[in-house]
């Protein structure tokens, strides 16, 4: 006896049907919402860890921003290679070196934008300068197909051949 009946046989228009793309993996959603829980748990340990090491080491806000954009021009700079050779690993290298980068002109961002003006206002400020990072997800993906890819934004995968 089944217990759902057979999605061949259904009648009703509205049920969605399974197209077989899925994973049948019991318990692994129980890992990935774990792994969703740590990496909350990894944003929020700036707020813990930053205060302490700047007192500990008397760390300068702009010395890590600057280090992060030089590091992240670096990263830019490597898919150059990584384009002319069509290495894949190069680009991941890059994108690596790229996104670590950001991740720490973002640590020193939210921390430096509290300092700049009176301390009740700090979350206010971090708000409006956070919604900026929403702006440049939307913008930037158009843009970079424009400029990055130029015609080939609109050219899929099957449509190439050669390297």
């Amino acid at each position: 006896m089944a217990l759902a009946p057979d999605l061949a046989t259904r009648t009703d228009p509205n049920t969605i049907e399974d197209d077989g793309t899925h994973t049948d993996a019991p318990g692994l959603n129980y890992f990935v919402m774990g792994l969703f829980f740590i990496f909350g748990g990894i944003t929020s340990r700036n707020d813990v860890i930053i205060p302490k090491l700047k007192e500990l080491f008397t760390l300068s806000y702009m010395r890590g921003a600057v280090a992060g954009l030089v590091t992240m021009i670096l990263g830019c700079l490597l898919f150059i290679p990584a384009s002319q050779t069509a290495t894949y690993p190069i680009f991941l290298g890059a994108f690596f070196i790229l996104a670590s980068c950001v991740v720490i002109v973002q640590v020193v961002a939210s921390p430096l934008i509290s300092l700049l003006g009176p301390a009740k206002t700090a979350h206010s400020r971090l708000t409006f300068a956070q919604a900026f990072n929403s702006l440049g997800t939307t913008i930037f993906p158009i843009v970079g197909a424009t400029v990055i890819l130029g015609s080939l934004a609109a050219v899929s995968a099957d449509q190439l051949s050669g390297a």
